[in-house]
């Protein structure tokens, strides 16, 4: 014997009955078939719906109705298309009896635990008699058997209590003397002793066939849906996911209990109690393996088996001074509780006893509120304790696995991976058996920390990185590129899967959950948003996706000044533009503190030498102990290519002009000319050194004319160029006499700074440093003498975005 149950989605449709035929047709030649069916797919609500509002004195019961009785007869006709007059009769009486008894709820404005029983189980009635002539239709030998005639249960109407004795006694009576090669039973519904319409709860057909499969002790329950299996997470939520080949019976009721819609809770315990194997499978992909329940020890490589979560979850506390150590608040508490048939889902109390807090759905919340206000009114009314604080729109995640007891840090790894999230913990709950570790959290962060977790326990440690880029120049076009070039390489090797989530210029933005197609992004910006600062962090916190990541690639000081809200949201900042952290000392220190106190990364490599680590040397001596005495360097990749092409045999305007149009130069080229850009970075490395000063202490000796530096547009500053080229010459001409070269050079020595150009020496380091070359000389107390020298291109758009990648790859290595 065989027990086979298909849910609501595989009885869906026509053409998904058709399939569960097939299924039944090929099963019925090894062995006979129990077939247990639910309700065609979202019937049994459009029933309570109609009830509802038949009970509300509402005409649009009537609309329901005839819904309803158009998906029947729609099926019917579909699956039994001639020689069917009988057979649609008999549909049409049971739709009559569907319809005297809302009509009859209309009248006494009732709808009473009983009468919903009884209406509901005209789902179950309709979906079982239909597939049975369907499959007589295909010349099968099939029979319905009515479940009420089998399952007896006492009565406690719309989740009645089974009694086995006596329905194990009829299951096996009735499928013992049955000849018929498949038998079509109705799951959910049943029969009190007395005699009265009974059922099994929501998700009793599973149920049905568990209760049938344990009478019949078979070798195996066979439970379709339209999932392939269990999956480690709600797949709909976790693109990653994927079906878990073999769980333990008690894995399967905790994922179950917390959300999973795959299994119904107490499906599990009639088989359970026998040791008979469940079989999930799927009706719409019969060739997968699907999902195999037992108690067998299966092994399996991950620590953990499966995340799952609850929605609509309420959080209510009581506390007071007055509990503790007073025994009976906590019966009085759960008493309470029970009298308003309230179940409890989480509870959790702190080892002072001065507070106790658990979770409910939130439906009950405020029935609960003023039962348990009312039971303590003296107490809090003397304030002995709290009125009861009630938190609304939360969710419990849970973490479920046989495999982590006793496996030392699993709780830090999960709650860590959610605090480096932004994602707060409301409550925590862990049993003695470790097999299940839940947390309360905002039902707006469900999805982000059931991927997070999933990614940390899951998928071998691959790490997605979701990134938002503002400013799409030359510098973020060629960003774009190499995120694009190296995406297979980073996965294979790093573990770590980069997307690019939104890109932002001036005028327009676009956004994909999903990761925006990198070959084709450009096109995807003529039917874009348009583009604001607000609405772009709004998207990305609206978004709420796990190792968030913004770039600034502009040199917008309105930009800077948005990343502070997104450090408080745990969006990581990588900042091109070194406005932001040569701004107000106070405004840097504040971004430094929002990104330790978030736990949130605050990265600016490119601020100084674009591509060249000498922001995250300068750091690495200063955290290794060691410390910098000074600092000499040429951090202008634009002035030195500038100077190293400006000669007596060119002129300094054309020089200027040839920088700019290879991309060295700010678009304002006054800003790296007038020694301003020099002096951010040099105050960046003051400050990274430990240094508190602002942009004004540093001196700035410029080597501009008066009239250079007071130009109104670039425009006009070119002019001037050209009028002050003698100007120019002569600077040049004085370093040549030297035997010298002209370099704009940074120091940085007891605590003061200044910027300026100087006549170098052909033997000193700087004397070769060629084209758009940066150096950077650190003289330290473990280097006093020889430097620490880091060298190597420091302009540019390619090495500038080599340089902003790094810094997204050091965020995914953390």
């Amino acid at each position: 014997m065989q027990v086979l149950k298909f849910g609501g989605t595989s009885v869906g449709s026509s053409k998904n009955i058709n399939r569960v035929i097939t299924i039944l047709e090929n099963y019925a030649t090894k062995d006979k078939v129990i077939c247990v069916v639910s309700a065609v797919g979202g019937i049994t609500d459009k029933l309570l719906k109609a009830g509802r509002l038949a009970q509300k004195k509402d005409e649009d019961y009537l609309s329901e109705y005839k819904t309803i009785k158009s998906i029947h007869l729609k099926l019917l006709l579909d699956l039994v298309p001639s020689k069917n007059k009988t057979i649609s009769k008999t549909i049409e009486d049971k739709l009559k009896q569907l319809k005297e008894l809302l009509d009859g709820i209309y009248l006494i404005n009732e709808l009473s635990p009983q009468t919903s029983d009884k209406l509901l189980s005209f789902g179950e009635l309709l979906s079982s008699f239909i597939i049975t002539e369907a499959l007589k239709y295909k010349g099968v030998n099939a029979k319905r058997k009515n479940t009420q005639d089998l399952i007896v249960t006492n009565s406690n109407f719309t989740k009645a209590e089974v009694d086995f004795e006596t329905t194990n006694l009829k299951i096996r009576d009735y499928f013992n003397e049955s000849d018929y090669s498949i038998t079509i039973v109705p799951g959910f519904i049943s029969k009190s002793s007395k005699g009265e319409i009974t059922t099994l709860g929501r998700g009793g057909s599973d149920y049905t066939a568990a209760i049938i499969a344990a009478a019949l002790n078979v070798t195996q329950l066979e439970i379709w849906t339209d999932v392939s299996g269990m999956y480690t997470a709600n797949p709909k939520l976790v693109k990653h996911a994927f079906p878990i080949e073999r769980i333990s019976y008690q894995e399967a009721m905790e994922l179950s209990h917390f959300g999973a819609k795959v299994l119904y809770p107490p499906t599990v315990q009639p088989v359970l109690d026998l040791n008979i194997p469940i079989h999930i499978k799927n009706t719409l992909k019969p060739e997968a393996a699907g999902t195999i329940i037992s108690n067998e020890n299966n092994n399996k490589t991950n620590i953990a088996t499966g995340i799952t979560n609850i929605n609509d979850i309420a959080l209510l506390t009581l506390q007071g001074n007055g509990m503790v150590g007073v025994p009976g608040f906590s019966k009085r508490l759960f008493e309470v509780l029970a009298q308003e048939k309230i179940n409890i889902i989480l509870i959790t109390q702190a080892s002072s006893e001065h507070s106790i807090c658990f979770g409910i759905l939130q439906s009950d919340a405020s029935a609960a509120e003023t039962a348990i206000n009312t039971v303590f009114e003296h107490e809090i009314s003397i304030h002995k304790i709290d009125p009861i604080i009630v938190e609304l729109n939360l969710s419990i995640i849970a973490l479920i696995g046989d495999s982590m007891k006793n496996h030392q840090s699993i709780s830090g790894k999960m709650f860590s991976t959610l605090g480096k999230n932004n994602i707060n913990i409301r409550a925590i709950a862990q049993g003695a058996s470790e097999r299940n570790i839940s947390a309360v959290i905002a039902e707006k962060d469900v999805e982000k920390a059931l991927n997070t977790i999933h990614e940390r326990f899951f998928e071998d440690n691959n790490k997605q990185l979701n990134v938002f880029i503002t400013g799409i120049g030359n510098v973020g076009e060629k960003l774009i590129d190499q995120i694009e070039q190296q995406h297979e390489f980073l996965k294979k090797n790093l573990k770590l899967d980069v997307r690019i989530i939104g890109l932002a210029n001036s005028r327009k933005m676009v956004f994909n959950a999903k990761g925006i197609d990198l070959k084709n992004w450009a096109a995807q910006f003529h039917h874009a948003d348009k583009s604001t600062l607000e609405g772009f962090f709004e998207k990305a916190t609206q978004l709420n996706l796990r190792n968030s990541i913004f770039v600034d690639v502009t040199a917008n000081e309105a930009v800077s000044k948005m990343y502070a809200g997104y450090l408080k949201n745990s969006i990581a900042v990588v900042a091109c533009s070194k406005i932001a952290c040569s701004s107000d000392y106070k405004n840097y220190k504040h971004l430094k503190d929002l990104s330790l106190k978030y736990n949130t990364p605050f990265l600016y490599e490119t601020n100084v030498g674009a591509g060249l680590p000498i922001i995250n040397t300068l750091n690495n001596l200063v955290a290794s102990g060691d410390k910098v005495t000074s600092i000499q360097a040429v951090l202008s990749g634009s002035l030195n290519f500038i100077f190293n092409n400006f000669n007596d045999h060119t002129n300094f305007h054309d020089t200027v002009k040839r920088a700019q149009f290879e991309g060295y130069t700010e678009p304002d080229p006054r800003i790296d000319l007038s020694g301003i850009d020099v002096a951010r970075k040099m105050l960046i490395l003051a400050r990274e050194n430990g240094g508190t000063m602002d942009i004004d202490a540093i001196e700035n000796e410029s080597f501009l004319t008066k009239a250079n530096l007071e130009s109104g547009s670039v425009d006009d500053f070119y002019k001037t160029l050209k009028k002050d080229e003698a100007h120019f010459q002569a600077l040049y001409a004085n370093a040549k006499a030297k035997d010298c070269q002209l370099k704009y050079v940074a120091e940085f020595k007891n605590g003061k700074a200044k910027v300026g150009l100087q006549e170098i020496p052909n033997n000193h380091p700087f004397s070769n440093l060629e084209g758009k070359d940066n150096i950077v000389m650190f003289y330290t107390q473990r280097y006093p003498e020889q430097p620490l020298i880091v060298k190597g291109a420091g302009a540019g758009a390619d090495v500038t975005a080599s340089g902003l990648f790094a810094d997204i790859i050091r965020i995914g290595n953390n």
